[in-house]
């Protein structure tokens, strides 16, 4: 008669787009992942090349989680090309301390 059913929830996929600082009205960088935490783990480490790199941008500030990929990408590419300003307005909205929100990531 069959195994029982399956969770949904264990099963569905996430995917966060970010904005990350590198001080409270510092540098901005917007990026797309499937799994935000070995992705701030890699940025904090330095091993993710280039920009964040150069720049010590590893304070993660604002954060959205999507079910849908295609939707994410969607969202990362819009504040990739908000004017700054805009972007340091969402993350004041939602987090008017710029605190470092990669400790709320496992709570």
């Amino acid at each position: 008669m069959g195994g029982g059913k399956r969770r949904q929830s264990a099963m569905q996929k996430h995917y966060w787009t970010y904005i990350l600082a590198s001080a409270r009205n510092g540098t901005l960088y917007v990026g797309v992942t499937n799994d935000i935490s070995r992705r701030m783990w890699e940025h904090r480490e330095g091993l993710v090349q280039g920009f964040t790199k150069k720049y010590g941008v590893k304070m993660l500030v604002h954060f959205e989680i999507f079910e849908d990929v295609n939707v994410a990408i969607h969202q990362e590419k819009l504040w990739k090309k908000w004017k700054r300003r805009w972007k340091i307005e969402l993350i004041e909205k939602h987090n008017p301390e710029w605190r470092d929100l990669t400790e709320t990531l496992n709570a």
